[in-house]
């Protein structure tokens, strides 16, 4: 009985507020998306579409019809129309309505009327509110000029938009579709063309309806079909052995199964995806979508994954942790150690993605560091710590190259919530441009946008120029294709790692084992090594530092010998002298040197050079350097152990 009331209370409240003047705002926290009463919805449907006090367009009508395929039009109106069931007086006059105001629109609109563009079947729930015929037109060019993304086909952008949401929320799903070459427009053309009245049956479009209007969000199509889609994933997956025909046809039919009573958990189900999702894109996008803009949709083909604003970014970090259904991202900075020491955003964590061509093994390691600090900062309700993945790169495809790659791995082993930040630091230096004190450690002298002209001489990088000759640089001649090129590998990689050219270039401590130092100088010498001490940075993450007990580090089993030096990256001691503790700041596998060089006039100090052969040289991507008391003998037994690795992996 109390049910009963409530419901009578809200209705009664709705009649009240279409007696004045009322917004969709004000029907909506009314109605909260119920279905309305019949004999109310045409005026909601009016004031939701914002045409209540919208005179008679089709008073400028001249009636001729003269369509270039106007028998087309006409075929179509009668077909439609004699399915309904309406005796033969009215089908006449639903007819000459339905004509005249398509034609209306295409003349008024300069478009062109094509077979099964969803338009006849999206006028039909509009034409159960028996309205005039100049109100119906209202209504229907609202609904089209508002709700419906300007398509031009199956391949258009809002598909494109559609599959990077499902990668979002289920990238094993999207994996499986991508596998089979099914495209979101194959399948959903129809529900986006006429909001699922050409798939659904009318009470199910009338009610679902009701709730778009009252939302009064155009983007709410995206997750109604994101929703159709996931609630199928199980049976799409277990059609792995069908055609892909078969597969699509499943899909496109979806719709059919819903029931009316099926709309108000459907619509909160997608309410609730909307609210798990990044928002920025759709501001991004709007004008996109809606608007037919081609220049932008050109970057949405292309995207790797959702694309997040700086705005967002920003506004996320500062927000409130206490609402656990909210948006929080979880700052992934990929860019090269050397410019992210040159200035990061406080909350970002760092992944330098050059280790997952350079060190696989470490790379892997660090993925994992990644994962337990994202529990970790979650399990605090910490403001670094959100579930939704995003990834940080330079904004300039020198670095950005290998952010796709490093991003394409994550997506790869389907990791959700995974996203990326348009224009990446390039951006937010400039979101920060009048206060750089938000962004930690910033070194103008290092920053890429500060100091364009700066010359890292450790990783011989030329900014300004943006040529690497370091290890990198060996994969930069496939890297520099189109974007679009691009892409389509990281996402055939996400898709089919085990042919993906990529992966071919990883380089590890195998790669080439047994000929690494032949015909190459010898591992150890005696040469000017010119390099000017002074100008070598000291690298250091602090986050990922260990403390260790240095008596019980250097009696470990794997410590052959040890040597008191001048520690300049590898180990540094904490507080005074002795053996108390220290940090480890490097770890560096024996198999990585490729030469130990010391100079003429200071034998003491030694140079430790990493990398890998490159035809008759070495291509030298990184370097230690200390200063060690006694170096002749702790070179000879780095010498002998790297030799001794060789060896017993050539005999095994």
């Amino acid at each position: 009985m109390a049910g009963l009331e409530e419901d009578n209370l809200w209705v009664a409240d709705l009649k009240n507020a279409l007696l004045d003047e009322c917004s969709a705002t004000d029907i909506y926290c009314i109605c909260k998306g119920k279905p309305l009463p019949d004999y109310l919805r045409a005026d909601v449907w009016q004031i939701c579409l914002d045409v209540r006090d919208k005179g008679s367009q089709l008073d400028h009508f001249n009636e001729i019809f003269d369509l270039p395929n106007q028998t087309i039009l006409r075929e179509d109106c009668t077909n439609f129309v004699s399915k309904l069931g309406n005796d033969d007086e009215d089908k006449i006059q639903v007819i000459s309505d339905l004509e005249s105001i398509v034609t209306f629109y295409c003349k008024s609109r300069n478009k062109s009327y094509s077979r099964n563009n969803g338009w006849i079947e999206m006028l039909l729930p509009i034409l159960t509110l028996k309205m005039p015929k100049a109100t119906t037109y209202n209504i229907f060019e609202a609904i089209h000029d508002t709700f419906i993304p300007q398509s031009s086909g199956k391949d258009d952008n809002a598909f494109h938009i559609l599959r990077l949401l499902l990668l979002y929320h289920d990238p094993e799903l999207c994996s499986f579709l991508d596998t089979k070459k099914i495209v979101p427009g194959a399948y959903c053309l129809k529900w986006f063309q006429s909001l699922f009245a050409s798939t659904c049956n009318l009470e199910v479009v009338i009610n679902m309806w009701d709730y778009y209007f009252q939302q009064s969000d155009p983007f709410f199509i995206f997750f109604l079909s994101l929703i159709m889609i996931i609630n199928a994933r199980d049976q799409i997956i277990s059609m792995k052995n069908e055609n892909n025909e078969k597969i699509t046809q499943c899909l496109s039919n979806m719709p059919l199964g819903l029931e009316a009573n099926d709309v108000p958990d459907f619509c909160s189900l997608a309410q609730y995806y909307a609210l798990k999702t990044p928002s920025s894109f759709k501001n991004e996008l709007m004008q996109t979508i809606y608007n037919g803009q081609i220049e932008s949709s050109i970057l949405v083909s292309q995207a790797l994954c959702l694309p997040v604003s700086v705005q967002e970014l920003v506004e996320n970090i500062a927000k409130d942790t206490s609402n656990i259904d909210a948006v929080r991202f979880f700052l992934v900075d990929c860019r090269p150690v050397e410019h992210y020491n040159a200035g990061h955003l406080p909350t970002a964590f760092h992944l330098d993605c050059n280790l997952m061509l350079q060190e696989p093994t470490s790379f892997a390691t660090a993925v994992q560091g990644l994962l337990s600090a994202q529990k970790q900062a979650l399990a605090h309700n910490s403001n670094a710590g959100g579930e939704h993945l995003c990834f940080l790169g330079s904004g300039r495809n020198e670095e950005d190259q290998y952010t796709h790659m490093v991003v394409a791995s994550f997506l790869q082993k389907h990791t959700q919530y995974v996203s990326l930040l348009t224009g990446g630091y390039l951006a937010l230096h400039d979101y920060f441009s009048d206060n750089l004190n938000f962004l930690q450690e910033h070194n103008p002298k290092n920053c890429i946008v500060c100091a364009p002209n700066y010359i890292k001489s450790q990783g011989q990088i030329n900014l300004k120029s943006g040529h690497s000759t370091d290890l990198l640089g060996k994969i930069s001649a496939a890297m520099k294709s189109k974007s679009a090129e691009v892409t389509g590998k990281l996402i055939d990689y996400i898709v089919n790692p085990n042919n993906s050219p990529i992966q071919e270039r990883h380089v590890s401590s195998s790669d080439k084992i047994g000929k690494r130092y032949r015909d190459v100088a010898p591992v150890f010498s005696i040469d000017d090594d010119h390099d000017n001490i002074a100008t070598l940075q000291q690298i250091e993450d602090q986050e990922q530092h260990e403390i260790v007990q240095i008596n019980s580090y250097i009696n470990r089993p794997d410590v052959l010998q040890h040597f008191s030096c001048q520690e300049l990256i590898v180990l540094r001691e904490i507080g005074g002298g002795g053996k108390g503790t220290a940090e480890v700041i490097v770890r560096r596998p024996l198999s990585a040197i490729v030469k130990i060089t010391a100079r003429k006039r200071h034998p003491e100090l030694i140079t430790f050079k990493y990398g890998v052969p490159d035809g008759e040289q070495l291509k030298i991507s990184d370097m230690d350097r200390f200063l060690i008391p006694n170096a002749e003998l702790a070179t000879k037994a780095i010498s002998d152990q790297i030799l001794r690795q060789l060896k017993t992996k050539e005999t095994s």
